[in-house]
């Protein structure tokens, strides 16, 4: 057999084995996807988030349903902040506490405050520990929020909106 022969057919080989790894993969793509959890019962599982490592002033952004939901652990001077703010004028009236939701036992502990760190005008990821209320602030169109996530200056219509969650334990939550 010539050697011109010989080359040819490796390189038949090579690319007809290349083309039948390729297949395989295209094939088997759709049924590994299959397996993972449906989009719609992702919010029926919910994501657990785990709260005790969190320190007094940090916060801590987690993913739910391709969004970004952040814990923040407020500090005693945010949180009476937040409380003497609910008797300012607010554009979309809301008070801190009602920002919150209980733990099992039925208390409500002020310190974290879960919400979904975006602006309510266009959508921008807000800038925490800024702003004229040392709370959130949108750097692309100037919205201010204060220490519980209120809108208090700016073109943000109404305030950063609070997921759905619960607790289920004194230091973990669940997003639903």
């Amino acid at each position: 057999m010539a050697e011109n022969e010989k080359s040819r057919r490796d390189f038949i080989f090579v690319a007809t084995g290349a083309v039948i790894a390729g297949g395989a993969a295209v094939a088997a793509r759709p049924l590994i996807h299959q397996m993972s959890p449906a989009a719609d019962n992702l919010g029926v599982i919910g994501l657990d988030v785990d709260l005790s490592k969190l320190e007094e002033g940090q916060q801590l952004t987690v993913t739910f349903l391709g969004r970004p939901v952040a814990i923040r652990y407020r500090t005693a001077l945010e949180i009476a902040t937040a409380l003497s703010d609910d008797q300012v004028a607010l554009r979309h009236k809301e008070t801190d506490l009602s920002r919150l939701r209980p733990k099992p036992d039925g208390t409500i502990d002020p310190r974290f405050l879960v919400f979904t760190p975006i602006c309510t005008h266009f959508g921008c990821v807000v800038v925490g520990e800024a702003g004229d209320f040392d709370g959130w602030y949108c750097p692309c169109h100037g919205a201010h929020f204060d220490t519980s996530g209120r809108v208090r200056k700016g073109p943000a219509p109404i305030n950063m909106e609070i997921p759905n969650y619960r607790w289920i334990s004194e230091t973990a939550i669940n997003l639903r």
